[in-house]
């Protein structure tokens, strides 16, 4: 039994579903902002930073709704996923991550991602 908690995140992010969902399914987007080189094979994204590789499943896949991974060396019922939420009166666009960490590893967990989609929305030029 993992002792990871799940959380989760949001971020305003102004861009397109679509746009933005090139950014978090695609091997080219998210090679721009999550990592320094993504591949895929056979569902399996290859994850690529200073040299040092890992690898993830795609467990699941909504076109311009979400995108979840698992890492293939994490607990299995561990995840990571990326939702694109749109607000239906305002059509504002969020990011919502959801993600597992233990106790005492969630607050830098959440420092992580918020370096990450601070440089992502850099990069939309959101």
């Amino acid at each position: 039994m993992s002792d990871k908690k799940k959380f989760k995140i949001e971020y305003e992010v102004k861009s397109s579903p679509r746009i933005l969902y090139s950014f978090i399914s695609e091997p080219n987007g998210l090679a721009q902002w999550f990592a320094d080189d993504v591949t895929i094979k056979d569902q399996v994204y290859t994850f690529s930073w200073d040299g040092e590789q890992q690898d993830a499943k795609l467990l699941g896949v909504k076109e311009n709704k979400f995108v979840r991974f698992r890492w293939t060396d994490d607990d299995p019922q561990s995840y990571f996923e990326m939702e694109i939420i749109q607000d239906e009166l305002t059509n504002d666009v969020a990011l919502g991550i959801t993600d597992f960490a233990t106790e005492d590893n969630i607050t830098e967990k959440t420092l992580i991602w918020d370096n990450q989609i601070a440089y992502l929305i850099s990069v939309l030029g959101a």
